[in-house]
């Protein structure tokens, strides 16, 4: 069992990764691997909408995104963490998901566990927790909760250690993931397969 921690900061050890850091040390606890993923500083480019992904089966910007979803069956669930830019994600982390959901198979990332982490300074946590969780809600992921909305607060990586509830959210989170994969491979080993989906059907509104 392994588990994908994305850092979608510019800051490679900032507040962000301070809150994925708890999730990954409580995986480890439950002895699940994780690895983090920083997508780092340079410019990320957004989806064009040039649907190549559909026939070629990767993404046409040859970057990150075509690394990470050649890699993806090697993870069973994803946490997704970001700072918060004006009361959302910001714009690299979200660049990135929407090449990488859009160019990936929805086979490849149905029944993964998913969950998002969003820090901020003050306000707007809600607004980017909700709007991170869209994207696993549209791929047929299951997505993990914790005991409140999975957010810390601080300006600083020492102001979010401070953050006793939110730090505490972290690792409740982490500690669900690892009981819900648990619980996914016990249902594996006795017999119990994966949902079969019908074939998706498109309504468009003239």
């Amino acid at each position: 069992m392994k588990v994908l921690l994305i850092n979608g900061s510019p800051n490679e050890y900032g507040c962000t990764y301070t809150a994925l850091n708890e999730v990954a040390e409580t995986l480890k606890k439950n002895d699940v691997e994780s690895e983090i993923l920083w997508l780092g500083k340079k410019p990320m480019p957004d989806c064009i909408a040039c649907f190549k992904c559909q026939t070629n089966g990767e993404c046409v910007f040859r970057d990150i995104v075509n690394e990470t979803s050649a890699r993806i069956d090697e993870f069973d669930a994803m946490v997704v963490g970001s700072p918060v830019y004006y009361g959302g994600p910001n714009g690299r982390l979200t660049s990135f998901l929407d090449r990488l959901m859009f160019s990936t198979s929805n086979s490849k990332l149905a029944g993964k566990l998913a969950a998002s982490v969003v820090s901020c300074r003050r306000g707007g946590a809600t607004a980017a927790f909700e709007r991170l969780n869209m994207y696993f809600s549209m791929m047929n992921m299951h997505i993990v909760s914790s005991q409140y909305w999975n957010q810390v607060h601080g300006h600083t990586p020492d102001d979010v250690r401070k953050d006793e509830e939110g730090l505490q959210t972290m690792r409740t989170l982490g500690q669900n993931i690892a009981y819900l994969l648990k619980a996914h491979q016990a249902a594996a080993d006795r017999g119990i397969d994966q949902p079969e989906y019908e074939e998706t059907v498109y309504t468009n509104f003239i």
